[in-house]
């Protein structure tokens, strides 16, 4: 009973300066274990090891319930801290890619889009291009899915590891545009050729000032056979030379992007029309009186 009491009383002391994780802590047997255990935590949060600190009264009192060795209690322990690390090292990452949807490649209806190549949708989610920093062109009208498949190709490069950025050929040529003004130029062309994975969206929706296919150009060298990129276009390659008011510029540029890449030609109604008709013909069957269809 003596033991005990003295234990409590270790306890009660040290709870005024530890968090309140720490109510939990297992009873030390002897006032040199709670030192020890005390002082475990100390170098736990000096290594800014967390959620480690956190954990470890229930790893230590999984481990005698368990008769753990220290090597797998240690083990349960930093698989703890390496796991809640992962999760904000995504968390980060898919912060810094700035996606305009929460889109996934497993989100894809196939059955909408039958010339879609399944197959080859599945390969680009390994991620396997990014090694080889293999380009990836998705062509078609709108509505076909092009933004959706680059944001999931961009979401799985980041739960990936890769680290990715997502914009439009507009903001590109604007914050480009911005950058010269201000004389930021040099710093603004390393931070496009910085991320594993560049998505640029829209290329061809709205027109782009004089400069703009200059700093595209600029854009697409620096990141030339080291990292890669994807653009989606509702315009075919053959139109990229009107669309950015230069040929001999688009020539170039298409050059550097075609040597090491994948063009996906998407075809089929515009999935927003489909939803908008799908939607008139449920309120139809369940309009009283409607005959005619909304439009």
């Amino acid at each position: 009973m003596t033991t005990t009491k003295k234990t409590t009383g270790a306890r009660t002391v040290s709870n005024g300066n530890e968090p309140p994780s720490s109510i939990h802590a297992p009873a030390p047997a002897t006032a040199t274990q709670a030192s020890l255990y005390q002082q475990l935590r100390a170098h736990l949060a000096v290594l800014k090891l967390h959620d480690a600190a956190e954990a470890l009264p229930a790893v230590l009192d999984a481990a005698r319930e368990e008769g753990l060795s220290l090597t797998a209690a240690l083990q349960r322990l930093l698989a703890i801290e390496v796991e809640a690390t992962e999760v904000r090292r995504l968390t980060g990452r898919l912060r810094f890619a700035s996606l305009p949807t929460p889109a996934r490649l497993a989100d894809i209806d196939y059955d909408a889009a039958p010339s879609l190549d399944r197959a080859l949708i599945t390969e680009l989610a390994t991620g396997a291009y990014l090694e080889s920093a293999t380009n990836i062109l998705l062509i078609g009208p709108p509505g076909v899915g092009k933004t959706m498949i680059a944001v999931g190709l961009a979401r799985a490069a980041a739960e990936a590891g890769y680290r990715t950025y997502f914009t439009t050929a507009a903001d590109l040529a604007a914050r480009c545009h911005r950058a010269a003004i201000e004389g930021r130029w040099a710093t603004t062309m390393r931070f496009f050729a910085g991320p594993g994975l560049l998505v640029i969206d829209e290329l061809g929706y709205l027109a782009l000032p004089a400069e703009a296919a200059a700093a595209l150009f600029q854009v697409v060298s620096q990141r030339y056979l080291k990292t890669s990129i994807v653009i989606t276009s509702n315009r075919g390659v053959g139109s990229w030379g009107e669309i950015l008011g230069d040929n001999t510029v688009a020539a170039a540029l298409l050059d550097r992007l075609l040597h090491r890449s994948v063009v996906l030609t998407l075809d089929g109604d515009s999935y927003r029309l489909r939803q908008h008709h799908t939607r008139n013909e449920n309120l139809r069957a369940t309009t009283t009186g409607t005959r005619q269809p909304l439009r």
